[in-house]
């Protein structure tokens, strides 16, 4: 069994079994669409179980990134397939037809240019020959921005973490390195690269006043969540972001 963020997850054989949301269905159409569109960075979609309980995709075999310490982790090689693998997704989405049915546990925002992961982080990242592979845990999909999905990952994959978090923080220099390897990696245009490291801080204090929400309406994994001290990270950071890198870029 392997122990999400928020749910618990079962393996079995080639198959991973997950509780089931309302957006499940939406989000089994979504792997069937970009599987269809030759995305292969992606799970396969498996179907719900009859209950409609629980959600089943296709297990991916590979190491998933949750020490972000491992060198293979922090490589640049990474950083830039990661960043290749998201746009990858994102083109792979951009002929996914809603529909009035859809559930998204994410609002949708404007403009909504493709489907967002949601939640593109290392941690979320199958590894293989030391390289990003494949996203799972598409739970928070939701149609968006291009770069608001991509400064999330950016934000993980950096990482543009305060100096504060020691182990895993860069000389500022080496950070805008990175971020702007990602930004090319990806394929940004010079006005998505200006406004990427304010879309970065906008990000996560979304994530915090969701973090808050869920743990308001009695969600208990977000409440150890906030105990644990998350949201403060992610307030941190994004002043941080703010202060180091808002207006070091120009559109």
């Amino acid at each position: 069994m392997f122990v999400g963020g928020v749910n618990q997850v079962v393996r079995e054989g080639d198959l991973v079994r997950r509780p089931a949301g309302p957006w499940s269905g939406t989000v089994q159409r979504l792997l069937a669409h970009v599987a269809e569109a030759g995305f292969e960075g992606a799970p396969k979609p498996r179907g719900l179980s009859e209950e409609g309980t629980e959600e089943r995709v296709e297990y991916l075999p590979g190491e998933v990134g949750h020490d972000f310490a491992a060198p293979q982790v922090r490589s640049d090689a990474s950083l830039v397939a990661a960043a290749r693998l998201l746009r990858g997704f994102h083109d792979a989405t951009s002929g996914f037809v809603r529909t009035p049915e859809d559930v998204w546990q994410l609002p949708p925002r404007e403009p909504a240019e493709v489907i967002c992961h949601g939640d593109a982080a290392t941690y979320n990242t199958v590894f293989r020959d030391q390289l990003p592979f494949a996203f799972i845990d598409f739970d928070t999909c939701h149609p968006g921005p291009r770069i608001w999905d991509a400064a999330y990952t950016a934000y993980r994959f950096v990482p543009l973490y305060a100096p504060d978090e020691a182990d895993l923080t860069l000389p500022l220099p080496e950070a805008r390195r990175r971020l702007d390897l990602f930004a090319d990696a990806y394929g940004l245009s010079d006005v998505q690269r200006a406004h990427l490291p304010r879309v970065a801080a906008e990000r996560l204090r979304a994530l915090v006043a969701w973090m808050y929400a869920q743990h308001a309406a009695g969600h208990a994994a977000y409440g150890q969540h906030i105990r644990e001290g998350h949201d403060r990270r992610y307030l941190t950071d994004a002043e941080w972001i703010e202060r180091n890198f808002t207006g070091v870029y120009s559109a």
